[in-house]
């Protein structure tokens, strides 16, 4: 029975049974060298196998790493007999190597964004990962480059170093690299192509006799279709190539659940699509309903916008960091180095909005800007906010200054009264004592000399009883004439401390004027030589005698400030022509120049503000004369001196005379009323 089976087993094998040959493969992708399912398969191991028919012998696939093919080849006593490898175009290998099996080529692959390489300089000073063995590295041997070359073990060890930024640029074979970029998707192809080369197969020098019966057959094969077949099978159009099986169930399954996707998405599109319609037109009405009360806010906008800048007062709004928000006006006056309180101190602006804005309460305040005056208002509003008001008020400021001073003025004139009527009291008795004084004197001058006769060498007061008698008598009436004067005095500033009423205008003579005039500036005018011409008949007109007074006493006192006490000189005179009347003051003082003289009657305007003065005197003389119905006529030369005027309309019919002078203090010539 034993020998039986073992004669079996002997004619069993074929008598052309020859060795088989090993074919070492190192790939596991399609489409050169790869398995599925544990079968080897793939162009090269076909290509091989339809070999193997030719030559009637089995082929045997052995999977090993690249780097111990390569080894393997260089060792006469390898277990593998031949390999496919790629070889550069135009290189020979030292190892035995068959026909080009198919070609392919390889270029540089870099991380995305990084410059396109164009050629070999591009890659100058760049480190470069070469597989180690392959057939790049075979061509940078014979045609070295200026870059530093990183030797790898593997295509998939350089762009993992790509990656990690430990290499710039990959040199990879186009197959290889192909199946590696959708597992790294930053990778992107760079260039290209760079080495152009061939798969062959290759084998030891040993085993140059076998090498030449595969080339023998691969050429046979190429004649015959065979060849084509495979590339057609394996490479297609360029695509590489997989199990059409397997991808069809794939495919599929992956159409069967994308159509499930599509329905489903179909149906929530058409679901959206209404919600969106019906969203669209309840937006669209929404809009135009938004368009309409925009259009609204808008004109409400500039309407209240046009409110805000016409009004006069400039506002502006600031914010706690003196942001300005808004404002209608120029705001730079309430930073200006001149804008001050009217004390002087100066105004911090922010300092005061931010008080306001802390501590919630308004801030108004007068202030002062050169000539003029204006008042600051800062009001808080909300979200830590706060408007500023500007409002010029000179005027406002002036009248007030004028009313003070009119307050001042009616306090004088009643505290005059009170002072005349005290006056007049002991001003009385005064001249009551006299006129006993003077009686007594003469009853007793007899007296007097019947005692000198018995006493020669009597004196009063030091004095002969004749002379002491006779300045006596000389004094009671000095003193007589002085108590009537004052009295004078004491009536005429009680006139003029009474009301001003002009439905009292009466009779008055200007003669009258002039002698009150005089007499109330008597201190003033004693400084200074006068000259008082006064036409006669006095000339008459219908007036209040008081406001009179108070026209004549400003414009002599104006004429004894714009003199110098040296040579001062001033002229009063009345005179009549035909049915006008005049009175006039004339000084020789300093004059004024054009654009002084047409200023003189505005309101607040002098030339002497440092000295104390108002602006207010002519300004209230013009009023009265235009009550009056009279005229102001003014001529003056610089340095040279002024003529004040008045004019006023008579009331007596009968024809004036001619101008001739009644009183005159001194007999200097002067100029004829114009």
């Amino acid at each position: 029975m034993k020998y039986f089976a073992l004669l079996l087993l002997i004619l069993s094998i074929p008598a052309n049974a020859e060795e088989a040959i090993v074919f070492g493969v190192h790939s596991t992708t399609a489409p050169l060298e790869w398995r599925d399912n544990g079968v080897d398969q793939g162009f090269n191991v076909e290509l091989m196998e339809s070999i193997g028919l030719l030559l009637n012998k089995p082929i045997t696939v052995r999977r090993k790493t690249f780097q111990q093919l390569v080894s393997d080849m260089h060792s006469s006593d390898s277990d593998v007999d031949v390999i496919a490898v790629v070889s550069p175009v135009n290189f020979r290998r030292e190892l035995a190597q068959s026909d080009p099996v198919y070609a392919t080529h390889a270029k540089a692959f870099t991380l995305q964004g990084e410059d396109y390489i164009d050629n070999w300089s591009d890659l100058v000073g760049k480190r470069v990962a070469i597989k180690n063995g392959a057939f790049v590295d075979i061509f940078l041997k014979n045609q070295p480059q200026d870059f530093t070359q990183v030797k790898v073990d593997l295509y998939e060890t350089g762009f993992q170093m790509l990656m990690s930024k430990e290499v710039d640029v990959v040199l990879a074979e186009n197959f290889v690299a192909r199946r590696l970029q959708p597992k790294y998707p930053s990778v992107r192809s760079a260039s290209d192509a760079l080495i152009f080369g061939a798969f062959t197969f290759v084998s030891h020098p040993a085993n140059a006799p076998l090498l030449k019966e595969i080339n023998d057959a691969l050429r046979q094969l190429k004649i015959s279709g065979e060849y084509d077949r495979l590339v057609n099978k394996w490479f297609g159009m360029g695509r590489e190539k997989f199990d059409i099986t397997s991808t069809h169930q794939k495919m599929l399954t992956l159409s069967i659940v994308i159509s499930i996707i599509s329905a489903m998405g179909m149906l929530y599109t058409f679901s959206v699509s209404r919600s969106l319609k019906y969203r669209s037109e309840a937006l669209a009405l929404e809009l135009q309903q938004r368009k309409i009360a925009e259009q609204k806010i808008r004109s409400l906008s500039q309407q209240f916008q046009a409110v805000l800048d016409g009004i006069p007062h400039g506002m502006t709004i600031f914010d706690k960091q003196m942001q300005c928000l808004w404002s209608n006006d120029n705001n730079q006056l309430l930073t200006h180095s001149q804008f001050h309180y009217i004390d002087g101190s100066p105004f911090d602006l922010a300092e005061s909005v931010k008080s306001v804005i802390d501590s919630k309460k308004s801030f108004i305040a007068d202030m002062g800007y050169l000539a003029q005056y204006w008042q600051v208002q800062i009001h808080p509003i909300a979200d830590e906010q706060a408007v500023v008001l500007l409002e010029e008020n000179t005027e406002q400021q002036h009248l007030r200054q004028a009313n003070d001073e009119a307050s001042r003025l009616a306090s004088l004139g009643e505290l005059s009264a009170g002072v005349a009527h005290e006056i007049n009291n002991p001003t009385g008795i005064i001249i009551h004592s006299i006129a006993l004084f003077a009686e007594a004197m003469k009853d007793l001058q007899p007296a007097a000399e019947y005692y000198q006769q018995q006493n020669p060498f009597w004196l009063i007061a030091g004095l002969d009883p004749q002379a002491a008698f006779a300045e006596i008598n000389h004094s009671n009436e000095v003193v007589e004439e002085s108590a009537k004067r004052i009295s004078r005095i004491v009536n005429d500033l009680k006139c003029y401390a009474l009301p001003n009423l002009s439905a009292n205008h009466q009779a008055t003579s200007l003669n009258e004027v002039v002698h009150v005039a005089q007499r109330l500036t008597a201190n003033q005018l004693k400084r200074f030589q006068v000259t008082v011409e006064l036409a006669e008949p006095s000339p008459i007109i219908k007036g209040d005698a008081q406001q009179l007074h108070q026209v004549l006493i400003n414009l002599i006192q104006n004429a004894c400030h714009a003199m110098d006490t040296t040579n001062g000189h001033i002229h009063l005179r009345t005179a009549m022509k035909g049915k006008a009347a005049y009175v006039s003051v004339e000084d020789n003082g300093s004059g004024m120049d054009k654009a002084t003289l047409k200023r003189i009657t505005e309101p607040f305007f002098t030339t002497r503000r440092s000295y104390g003065g108002s602006g207010l005197g002519l300004s209230v003389c013009s009023r009265i004369l235009k009550e009056h119905h009279g005229e102001m006529k003014v001529t003056s030369t610089l340095n040279q001196g002024s003529q004040f005027t008045l004019v006023f309309s008579a009331i007596e019919p009968e024809q004036s005379a001619p101008f001739s002078p009644i009183s005159s203090s001194t007999t200097n010539s002067r100029k004829p009323i114009q």
